[in-house]
């Protein structure tokens, strides 16, 4: 008997299963990487804020997690700072912060010591109001000089902020004489107050001072009065998602966004 051959529109059905089949693996791949996707919380100090703003859509559009921030101090008594976050109970998937401060979370036990990523390196910087003269602070004399012929300084409640008035007055021998016009200022960036008008001369960290509108950068403070403060990141013991906060912050050490880091103001530790 001679066979009869099927019409076309009999057989395509095998070619529709096919890309049917082919359409219900991709569907159940990107339903398995969405499942994998994680909500992270991280509670991130200022001095590495230019550069976590800078990485984080990156890290999320590559790793698929989505991550909410909460602000705050590395130290002092304002209740946004981290340690006093962490204190009260509130989760966090990661910290990022001054490394010195976050070694003293790990010995207290709240997060976890083989989780420490170190991130980048912050010098500090000196601001004035936009508009104003810009002083020279590259030598120790000079920094001085404009330190006193300043009508107010301002620094922050955070590393930085600590040095500046526990050391670097001091050293410059000018302690007595700062004592009635400088301010250590709480929660709000140095440069805002002065850009503001509030005070005339700012210290700060650099990465913090960069990105204010209103604020004129006059230079890093000179290298041997220089107090560089070691930003690092870590997991707490009791973070929802340990490994995918581990990812982070490997993410953002990684030398792959060392330029990125360095356009901040930061020193990145990987080239």
């Amino acid at each position: 008997m001679k066979a009869i051959a099927l019409p076309a529109r009999v057989r395509a059905p095998r070619h529709l299963l096919a890309a049917l089949g082919a359409g219900i693996a991709l569907t159940t791949l990107l339903g398995a990487t969405a499942a994998s996707a994680q909500d992270l919380h991280v509670m991130n100090s200022g001095g590495f804020t230019a550069a976590y703003k800078l990485l984080l859509p990156k890290f999320e559009a590559s790793s698929g997690d989505h991550v909410d921030t909460a602000w705050g101090p590395s130290m002092g008594k304002a209740p946004e700072a981290i340690p006093n976050r962490l204190a009260r109970g509130e989760s966090a998937d990661a910290v990022i912060m001054v490394g010195y401060a976050l070694d003293d979370l790990i010995k207290a036990g709240k997060v976890r010591a083989d989780s420490r990523v170190d991130l980048a390196d912050s010098r500090i910087g000196v601001v004035v109001k936009a508009g104003d003269v810009v002083p020279d602070v590259s030598t120790p004399d000079k920094l001085k000089a404009a330190l006193l012929a300043a009508k107010s300084v301002a620094y922050s409640d955070s590393a930085s902020g600590v040095y500046v008035e526990r050391e670097l007055f001091k050293k410059l021998g000018i302690a007595d004489q700062m004592r009635g016009k400088s301010v250590m200022v709480q929660k709000t960036p140095v440069a805002e107050k002065v850009a503001a008008g509030e005070y005339a001369l700012g210290l700060q960290q650099v990465s913090e001072l960069l990105p204010v509108k209103g604020a004129a950068f006059a230079g890093k403070i000179p290298e041997s009065l220089q107090s560089v403060t070691r930003f690092a990141g870590g997991v707490p013991v009791n973070a929802p998602h340990p490994e995918a906060a581990k990812k982070l912050l490997t993410y953002m050490a990684a030398p792959s966004v060392a330029k990125a880091v360095e356009s901040t103001g930061l020193d990145p530790l990987a080239h």
